[in-house]
């Protein structure tokens, strides 16, 4: 490639990771959250924060968090069993904690990723005042569609 070129994707590269960088950031962690059902009571062991649920919320529905629903009867026969009998009778199935480390560990990996990435391109002075302009779009621009 031509040096130009890759002077111009390196540029776009530069403002799209700005741009994006607080929602990448945002979904990697309420994703790590949600791996191990964080937001939801049985998964936290109680109530859980609310910034926990807004922000699973806003990764799942793309909105803010609604009220619960009215509960549904409950049906009786044999779909009333409970899901963990049925669950039991089947083969044994591999334990998933292992891959919910790792996508864990994906997630820190991916917000250590994307802050270094802010660090480096804040560095660059000749190109500041657009980068600090792009990092603050990429915050507002998500929290104003959240609201329309």
């Amino acid at each position: 490639m031509r040096p130009n070129t890759l002077r111009t994707l390196r540029r776009y590269h530069h403002y799209l990771g700005l741009f994006f960088a607080p929602m990448i950031l945002l979904f990697s962690v309420s994703g790590a959250l949600q791996t191990f059902r964080l937001q939801e009571a049985r998964g936290y062991g109680g109530t859980p924060p609310n910034w926990i649920v807004w922000i699973a919320s806003v990764h799942k529905d793309q909105g803010p968090p609604r009220p619960p629903r009215a509960e549904q009867p409950k049906p009786t026969g044999e779909a009333a069993k409970p899901r963990g009998e049925a669950e039991r009778a089947g083969p044994k199935r591999p334990s998933p904690l292992p891959l919910k480390i790792f996508v864990v560990l994906l997630s820190i990996a991916l917000c250590a990723s994307t802050i270094t990435g802010l660090v480096i391109a804040l560095s660059i002075r000749s190109m500041r005042r657009v980068s600090i302009a792009m990092l603050v779009a990429g915050t507002i621009v998500p929290l104003v569609l959240l609201w329309i």
